[in-house]
């Protein structure tokens, strides 16, 4: 290796393990302040704590190892180019892509370390911290009802707009959806103005008071006719108490782990196989609901097989005139009717059913292609910082980090958008994961042509020249000359 090979790799290596260390103990403050409701003030030691914030440490590597080689590549190249050695490099016939040969093998090296590390310690990760923080909540009930979301506990799921007191048992806001023994729909909901946690650790029971609210039940008519207007039953209480037995949540090791298998924690191999036997699932589901409705309707494979010339006899136009009386009419229509609106029933909740599982299924896509895009976007971020900061010729902690910002959030924004419109099925998980890429390449690729052609970031003659050539033929053309006389 020569002495500039090693003289640029150091500096390098030097700005990005700074701006690194800088960005993620501030990433780091940003998860404790997001999980500050469930560390402070509920009896945890202090091993609990370091543990909760080493499982939560890893998913942030996603986000600050982009930006700090975006930064750190600004960083130092804009320092070589102010302080004027990519002049003497030039001068001693030295270009831009001799002297960034080196770093490209070392981000090349970083990319490969990030594709394992999202598809190893993040996943591995992602499965002790959601545990940890199951395990914790079960160890503590205090912790298992969360303020502003949903929050799993015994046969209910219980939301709270706002927590108070000592250990936060003062509750205001309440809405419990009590969950059915044999996993229907949740029929039953209780609305409440406050309540009062009441729980202690020598009981495994976790009693909650509910003052001033409603419990609303729905009713599911035996007549599919009738579903449609949605009848529930509503009554109102001043005090509601609800017992949940914990004696089974309470049995807790924080080092035991179970876990139910979600996107986040799978690698690659085993994404592909969940992604496989979810579509296989999903199509033998619509194969069979297709089938079921073909034979509600009476539509069967024997019935579509017969060819028309095979039918001995039309059926008639109007089948009411095979019936004489008007009751046995009136019972024929009633009875398609139902028929009509239980099926169409049945079609919109498989509708929704396949719905979600399709979202299901582009969830794992998206986690399966970000694994590469981490990778990449080292890659891409390094070819945007690199020669932006040659171009620029600033280095140091100012004009740097605006633009660094800037396009990371660009880039953060796009993959964002990406994701969320690919999960509803606006676009393909393919192109939602990888959108943010495709779009910021061209720029990559047109900043380092400009730099290696010693070209400005604006070239403003192009913009300027044209304007000044067509002021001057309108000025000869309506303004009359002045000679001297």
């Amino acid at each position: 290796m020569k002495i500039l090979d090693k003289y640029l790799l150091k500096t390098f290596l030097i700005t990005f393990t700074t701006v690194f260390v800088i960005l993620f103990f501030i990433f780091i403050l940003q998860t404790v302040w997001l999980f500050i409701s469930e560390l402070a003030g509920k009896d945890l030691d202090l091993i609990l704590v370091i543990k909760f914030l080493l499982f939560s440490m890893p998913r942030i590597i996603p986000l600050v190892l982009p930006l700090s080689v975006l930064l750190a590549s600004i960083m130092t190249f804009g320092n070589l180019a102010e302080n004027y050695e990519f002049a003497a490099m030039k001068s001693s016939g030295i270009s831009l892509q001799r002297a960034m040969r080196i770093l490209i093998i070392f981000i090349c090296v970083l990319s490969l370390v990030a594709f394992w590390f999202a598809n190893s310690v993040i996943p591995y990760a992602e499965y002790k911290f959601i545990n940890f923080r199951k395990n914790i909540a079960q160890a503590k009930p205090a912790m298992a009802i969360a303020e502003g979301q949903f929050s799993d506990v015994g046969f209910y799921n219980i939301k709270v707009n706002k927590k108070s007191g000592e250990n936060g048992n003062i509750l205001t806001g309440v809405t419990i959806h009590e969950k059915p023994n044999n996993y229907g729909e949740n029929k039953t909901v209780i609305k409440a103005k406050d309540g009062k946690l009441i729980s202690s650790e020598k009981s495994s029971i976790l009693k909650l008071e509910l003052n001033n609210g409603y419990y609303y039940q729905d009713v599911t008519p035996k007549k599919y006719e009738d579903r449609s207007k949605l009848p529930f039953v509503k009554s109102a209480f001043k005090k509601h108490v609800i017992n949940i037995d914990l004696s089974e949540l309470n049995k807790v090791d924080t080092d035991q782990e179970s876990v139910a298998s979600t996107n986040g924690m799978l690698n690659v191999s085993e994404l592909r196989y969940t992604l496989d036997s979810l579509n296989k699932n999903i199509d033998n589901e619509i194969l069979s609901f297709s089938e079921n409705i073909n034979q509600r309707v009476g539509i069967t494979r024997t019935m579509r097989a017969v060819k028309p010339e095979q039918k001995k006899k039309p059926l008639p136009n109007n089948l009411l005139s095979l019936f004489k009386k008007n009751k046995e009419k009136l019972e024929l229509i009633k009875t398609a009717s139902s028929n009509i609106t239980s099926t169409i029933y049945s079609i919109d909740t498989t509708q929704k059913d396949l719905k979600e599982k399709q979202r299901d299924i582009n969830k794992h896509y998206l986690a399966l292609y970000e694994k590469f895009v981490i990778a990449f976007a080292c890659f891409l971020m390094f070819f945007i910082g690199a020669p932006l900061g040659a171009i620029i010729r600033k280095g140091g902690l100012g004009l740097p980090i605006v633009f660094a910002v800037l396009i990371f959030i660009t880039f953060h924004f796009i993959n964002t958008f990406g994701k969320r419109l690919s999960q509803e099925g606006g676009m393909t998980p393919f192109m939602g994961a990888w959108m943010s890429s495709f779009i910021l390449s061209p720029l990559a690729i047109l900043l380092t042509y400009r730099a290696t052609n010693d070209n400005g970031l604006i070239n403003f003659d192009a913009i300027t020249t044209p304007i000044y050539n067509l002021f001057q033929k309108i000025s000869k053309r309506f303004l009359p000359s002045q000679n001297p006389q």
